[in-house]
């Protein structure tokens, strides 16, 4: 038996590994990933007032949830406090610098840009101010990042194929589309024209499905759309026809763990499906999804599966290959930044 004090030692040892482990994200939300004070610092310049952010106090009381319907409210708040296009230069620099320090080196960063388009804001500004963003944080921080666009299944098909006329003209970092917001408002199938006419265009495709609805959602969004990924897919367990179709196909899930705690689609974390998704084989990664609002980062996922779910190290680093392998960059890019992963492994299990 290892005395305790040998234990201890080696489970400050794994922690540190794990904040050093090279790590890639596919699925965090540009506004989920706001910090508090940045957040009363937009409250402020936008001159919204709500007595939800005022102070750190109340910003750390919002970000409680009753469910996954209480958490877009709470999101849908500090949305609408974004007022100017520029002030997403200093929101998506901060984001990346916030991911740097989790020793992440490449971003795949969700815009629901018809959120904002809907208050008034213009999406190539916007565009151009997430993209200097980006690009300073590339020059400060050695991190990537492209851009997948949102389209929020909450505004209907035609307001999809409006915003694919806007990212015709304006398509910088954009890398694939995706249908986020309220999973239960519309079916993926609603959204098999938007997807051909994005596929037409040159995007990626992936969808949020089988977070809070169940197996049919995700069925919908690859028989309909012919998404490369799946963003949660937690509710694909229910089904073990899908869970082989994912696995024969190479679709992979984007999986959220404390995020899907958080918002109650799990009642514990022992109880999430990506420890028996990854033993079958499928393509898993593990991603923050909404940091600031999750109280989380990639550092504290990976922290989880490794103390709740008993994921080596090496599993753990399977996952950041994942992420690689699924990611929507060129070949070359990843073999590049493969190579680079295990090179900075091998260093680490010595």
């Amino acid at each position: 038996m290892i005395p305790l004090r040998e234990r201890r030692h080696l489970a400050e040892e794994d922690m540190l590994l794990i904040e050093k482990l090279p790590k890639a994200e596919q699925h965090i939300h540009i506004v989920g990933s706001i910090r508090p004070e940045t957040l009363l610092w937009l409250a402020s310049d936008s001159n919204v007032k709500t007595p939800d952010l005022e102070t750190p106090e109340s910003v750390k009381a919002l970000f409680q949830y009753r469910d996954f319907s209480h958490f877009i409210e709470c999101y849908t708040i500090v949305m609408r406090c974004i007022r100017k296009e520029k002030q997403f230069e200093r929101i998506v620099y901060e984001m990346l610098e916030d991911e740097a320090k989790q020793n992440v080196r490449y971003v795949e960063a969700s815009f629901s840009a018809p959120d904002h388009i809907r208050l008034g804001l213009d999406y190539s500004e916007m565009q151009r101010a997430i993209n200097r963003g980006i690009e300073r944080a590339y020059f400060d921080f050695d991190i990537d990042c492209n851009l997948k666009i949102d389209l929020v299944r909450d505004y209907g098909p035609e307001a999809g194929l409006r915003q694919l006329d806007l990212m015709s003209a304006c398509r910088e970092r954009v890398v694939a589309i995706d249908i986020g917001g309220r999973e239960y408002v519309s079916s993926p199938k609603h959204f098999a024209r938007v997807y051909r006419r994005a596929k037409e265009m040159g995007f990626h495709l992936t969808a949020h499905a089988g977070e809070v609805c169940g197996p049919v959602s995700i069925w919908e969004a690859l028989r309909y759309l012919g998404v490369e990924r799946i963003g949660h897919g937690v509710t694909a367990r229910q089904d073990p026809a899908l869970v082989e179709y994912l696995l024969r196909k190479s679709v992979s899930i984007e999986m959220c763990p404390v995020s899907n705690l958080k918002t109650k689609v799990v009642d514990s974390i022992q109880n999430h499906p990506i420890r028996d998704f990854f033993g079958k084989g499928l393509n898993v990664t593990v991603n923050s999804d909404d940091p600031t609002m999750f109280g989380t980062d990639m550092n504290n996922e990976y922290r989880t599966l490794h103390d709740e779910l008993g994921f080596t190290l090496p599993q753990l680093f399977r996952l950041s290959l994942n992420a690689i392998e699924s990611s929507f960059l060129p070949r070359e890019r990843k073999d590049h930044l493969r190579n680079t992963f295990r090179s900075e492994f091998e260093r680490l299990a010595g």
